[in-house]
């Protein structure tokens, strides 16, 4: 029997064929199963008519880092159920950086918890995500 995929060769996986986080200029700082640690700098294409970054940047970085922690396991799971508040607002080429912590694990569901924070260490916003862990492994060749 082969040996699992680890999270880190999962998540390379699902960066390679992820156009939008390449677009966005996510980096991946750590992953684990479970967790996920990414960053990105915001640029002038991200702005919305107040001059400041567009909610959607926060929330598909989130959606990105939950992504990866909860696929880390080494199943394919899905998000089923997202949510996100936030804090402060989000300039141009401020450094954003999403940790995610997997609040519970079940057989067939997970939660996360997502902290955004900018390069001040200040908290812009805070997600919560529920995903379906699927029967289906990470089969990476």
């Amino acid at each position: 029997m082969a040996e699992a995929p680890s999270a880190a060769a999962i998540v390379e996986a699902m960066m390679a064929d992820d156009a939008y986080s390449k677009w966005l200029g996510i980096e991946v700082l750590a992953v684990n199963p479970g967790y996920a640690r990414l960053r990105l700098r915001i640029k002038p294409d991200m702005l919305n008519g107040f001059a400041i970054a567009h909610g959607g940047i926060c929330y598909s970085l989130a959606d990105s880092a939950l992504a990866f922690a909860a696929n880390g396991h080494g199943r394919i799971a899905l998000s089923t159920h997202t949510n996100i508040a936030y804090f402060e607002k989000v300039n141009l080429n401020d450094i954003l950086t999403a940790e995610t912590i997997e609040a519970a694990m079940g057989e067939k569901n997970a939660n996360y918890r997502v902290s955004i924070t900018n390069q001040d260490d200040k908290l812009v916003a805070a997600f919560e995500g529920t995903v379906y862990i699927t029967s289906k492994q990470w089969n990476i060749k």
